[in-house]
């Protein structure tokens, strides 16, 4: 073996050491496929998922499934066909949110094919209803919210009779 196969070896091995580091991090795994995007679109796409915490990576089928092997989304092996990208995300929702609102953007360009939770595989069914929960921050935005809402509506009731006796 030459010194150059040595290192294509190397880069390959670090492909998929990175890649399985990926999916280890992530809670939710969606594999989409690129049916004709711009250059500009992609370039939002990736901008988008990084402002809401997600990735999406472009790996060859053979690496991907490498590193798919023994992590908790080894169930999306069957759906590596074909020229496809790995979106990943900490938070739940975000890459179904991201990658269903930009696959409705482009009229289909960018396709879901599959994805997985933690839970395991889910169909593309489970992939828009998820696309339709809101983030894990506006979630716990929303609970202290309603948290608030009894101290805020008992410091009214009280303020009124307050007010009340001093008019």
């Amino acid at each position: 073996m030459d010194h150059a196969q040595k290192a294509q070896m190397i880069e390959k091995a670090q492909i998929v050491a990175e890649t399985k580091k990926r999916f280890e991090d992530a809670n939710l795994v969606i594999l989409t496929q690129n049916k004709g995007t711009s250059a500009e679109q992609d370039r939002k796409f990736r901008k988008s998922l990084r402002d809401e915490g997600g990735s999406v990576k472009i790996v060859k089928n053979s690496l991907a499934k490498r590193a798919l092997v023994g992590t908790k989304f080894e169930g999306l092996v069957a759906s590596l066909k074909g020229p496809i990208g790995i979106v990943t995300s900490k938070d739940p929702v975000v890459a179904a949110r991201v990658a269903h609102a930009f696959s409705k953007e482009t009229d289909g360009k960018l396709e879901i094919v599959a994805g997985a939770s933690t839970d395991g595989v889910m169909d593309l069914a489970k992939i828009k209803y998820l696309a339709t929960l809101p983030s894990l921050d506006g979630l716990r935005g929303k609970l202290v919210g309603l948290l608030q809402a009894p101290g805020a509506q008992l410091a009214r009731v009280t303020n009124a009779y307050a007010t009340k006796d001093q008019a």
